[in-house]
């Protein structure tokens, strides 16, 4: 099959470049333009129907009407001369709101929209919410629909805002925007130019290192154009599966799936790069398209076993509860089985078509390369394997330390983040009022005994409410219709988004609506807080399953592919070792350098994924090498040196290339993609210059060709000379 794929590509190269042009960048362009449409605003639609918080998000949608696409912001209003507000003040505010109530926001079309891009314009939801105690400001309430993420949206908003201001402005108000997407929008404007620059560099040092280790142009820009139109082609096939099955993407799972699409596809191209410029190198007289038929159909072997690696890592997040690690692992898998096909696809064919111009100006094909720095790592792990092990050993120990003590963050956004005009509004509020006024705990209260509800039956449980230390406010029950159900907002003293509300929400509060809920009464507790309270909840569980049931399915993986029941044993515990030193110095330096409440929720298990996937894929390399080495007539010392020297060089530059991806998220201002970035970053150097460069190979010289037991690699030497010659071995990689 594989060499049926690679075969084919470079028989018709053209054929195979014209399709992708056509159905990829088609692909690519609809993904963009629909994928806002897939993506599920908030998190606690991920929770399972179970959850307290998630039954009250179900009464709130169904009893109160509430919007799951709402984006719920906070409207300050002041005197622009500071005085207190007087009740004049206070009639245009109310007035101007009824106004606002009623006007239509109309979406801007400006030249950066895209052409299928939905429409936003919307009649916003505008009411008066509270005056401060001193009189300082008056605070509206307001709903935009639409998912945050989406510059339509973020474009609507913007055009409210600018009304909202100039409005209340020539009646000598004062104006600020905070809570949900007021954050979100001033946080993209502040760190767009950032954005742009460390993009940027990323792509010129993806470009300048493959000039250094090529020194050809083209061989530096069309492993990108390539990946860039497979990886859109991927993005769009996730969008549009998402659609078809009506499955809700988590916000950052497009972004994700962009930095992992490049990073490993351009991984996969710098191996058969690798092997291809060794196979013109070896068969000087060979032509480009022959070449590339030959190096295809070896290397796409390897390709495909370290792209199922990650497949099935991801796959394991289908046992997971929480919904968001649910969608994430399909969703990342499905992407990576596209840029598997175009790995075996329409980079062969460029290669076909390229052949030796794909080295130009470079003479590196007219002469065999130097002993380098490769070559001279193979020496000194073939004469000290012992102590590289110990010197490996003591390095991932020492990192994996900082795993003692470890705290989990389930923040979203607090700290860390830029002191934008949200900030400060959000700031300036909650000197006069409970932080959490902006974003309440709401307890809903319906009734399971035929009875309605009235303010009277309830008020024992408000007042219970009220006594608990760290709510600030109660406020006024609100009833349905039918009085069937009821809502009880309250503000938390603190924000909502810190770890202080989640254990307020977990323990005096839910104990306090147990204790005091009427008879013939149901009550459940909502609110971000609530929320994300039980997200931790779901998460500690979904940690617990998902690691062992992966580490058995990459096990599996490697038993079959190396056909050994000690190597895979020794590979995982390698990498179980990285990950526990990624994990660790992660811990290092947030929790304790940087001083953060702890590691963000989300690292451990992306962060196992990640590093045990990618780093596999690395070992896997490496070790398929040092068979095929081994397999040769000789000691196994010169085995392992041979196989450092040819692969380590494909293996440092897929590393560097790949961790400058992940590194580039590591400066974004969001706490929390500050920490995938660096942790996979530094997972992924660990992995390739430690793990796979130095000691998976030095435990193979000390364990010779007993590494592969049962069956060890044997071959007779006049077998292995005629190999050799004609270049045929089964499971060649890179080099």
């Amino acid at each position: 099959m594989i060499r049926a794929l690679t075969g084919f590509s470079t028989r018709s190269p053209w054929k195979v470049i014209a399709l992708w042009a056509v159905l990829g960048l088609a692909a690519a362009v609809l993904g963009q333009a629909f994928v806002f449409r897939a993506i599920q605003t908030g998190s606690g639609g991920f929770l399972p129907a179970h959850y307290d918080s998630a039954a009250a998000l179900k009464i709130a949608e169904e009893r109160f009407g509430a919007d799951p696409d709402a984006n719920p912001l906070t409207v300050l209003v002041a005197r622009s001369d500071e005085a207190p507000l007087t009740a004049a003040d206070e009639q245009r505010i109310d007035a101007q709101a009824a106004r606002l109530s009623r006007q239509r926001v109309v979406m801007p079309r400006t030249e950066d929209t895209m052409p299928l891009a939905q429409d936003h314009s919307q009649v916003p939801r505008v009411s008066p919410a509270m005056t401060a105690p001193d009189r300082s400001f008056r605070l509206l309430s307001v709903e935009l629909s639409g998912n945050p993420a989406d510059p339509g949206v973020q474009d609507t908003y913007r055009a409210f805002r600018d009304s909202v201001r100039d409005a209340l402005a020539e009646d000598g108000l004062r104006t600020g925007f905070t809570g949900g997407i007021a954050d979100r929008v001033d946080s993209t404007d502040a760190e767009k130019t950032r954005s742009a620059i460390v993009g940027g560099a990323m792509l010129l040092v993806i470009v300048l290192l493959h000039v250094f280790v090529f020194r050809s142009a083209l061989a530096a820009l069309l492993p990108l154009l390539a990946v860039t139109v497979i990886g859109g082609a991927a993005a769009g096939v996730v969008v549009g599966a998402a659609l078809l099955t009506g499955t809700g993407l988590a916000e950052s799972t497009p972004s994700l799936i962009s930095v992992v699409l490049m990073g490993i596809g351009i991984d996969y191209f710098l191996f058969l790069l690798f092997r291809f410029r060794e196979q013109l190198r070896k068969y000087p007289e060979q032509p480009g398209r022959e070449a590339a038929a030959l190096v295809a159909g070896r290397v796409g072997t390897a390709i495909t076993s370290a792209a199922l690696t990650i497949v099935a890592a991801f796959a394991t997040l289908g046992v997971a509860s929480f919904g968001q690690f649910q969608v994430l692992g399909p969703a990342i898998a499905l992407s990576v089985l596209v840029m598997l096909l175009g790995s075996l696809t329409l980079m062969p064919a460029l290669l076909a078509v390229t052949g030796r111009r794909m080295f130009w100006p470079s003479r590196s094909l007219e002469r065999e390369p130097r002993a380098g720095s490769a070559a001279r790592m193979g020496d000194r792990v073939a004469r000290r394997p012992v102590a590289l092990v110990l010197a490996s050993l003591a390095l991932l120990g020492t990192l994996a330390a900082g795993v003692m003590g470890m705290r989990i963050d389930y923040g979203q956004g607090g700290g860390g983040g830029e002191r934008t005009a949200a900030v400060t509004t959000a700031a300036e509020i909650s000197r006069a009022l409970p932080a959490g006024v902006s974003d309440p705990t709401s307890v809903f209260v319906t009734a399971s005994d035929g009875a309605v509800l009235t303010t009277e039956r309830l008020g024992g449980l408000s007042k219970a409410l009220a006594r608990v230390g760290g709510v600030g406010r109660v406020a006024d029950t609100v009833l349905t219709e039918d009085r069937r159900a009821a809502r009880i907002d309250l503000f938390l003293a603190a924000d909502p988004r810190r770890q202080e509300a989640r254990d307020l929400v977990t323990g005096p509060l839910r104990a306090t609506v147990t204790a005091h809920t009427p008879a013939g009464t149901e009550a459940h507790v909502g609110g971000t807080a609530a929320v994300f309270a039980d997200i931790a909840t779901a998460v500690d569980k979904d940690l617990r399953v998902v690691f062992p049931v992966a580490a058995a399915l990459i096990a599996l993986i490697l038993i079959a592919l190396l056909r050994s029941l000690l190597a895979p044993v020794i590979l995982l515990a390698a990498v179980g070792l990285g990950f526990a030193a990624t994990l660790g110095a992660s811990t290092l330096v947030f929790q304790h350098a940087l001083d953060r409440p702890g590691v963000d929720f989300t690292l451990p298990l992306v962060l196992f994924l990640f590093v045990v996937a990618l780093g596999t894929d690395y070992n896997i390399l490496m070790s398929d090498r040092i068979r095929e080495e081994m397999a040769r007539p000789g000691p196994a010392r010169a085995a392992v040196g041979r196989a450092v020297r040819h692969t380590a060089p494909a293996i440092a530059t897929a590393g560097l290339v790949l961790a400058a991806s992940f590194g580039s998220l590591a400066v974004t201002p969001a706490p929390s993609t500050q920490q995938i970035g660096f942790a996979t970053a530094l997972g992924i150097i660990l992995s390739a210059f430690v793990l796979s460069i130095v000691l998976v190979p030095a435990l193979a010289t000390v364990l010779g060709r007993s590494l592969w037991w049962p069956v060890r690699p044997r071959r007779s030497g006049a077998d292995a000379d005629d190999t050799e010659q004609q270049g045929t071995p089964e499971r060649v990689l890179v080099g």
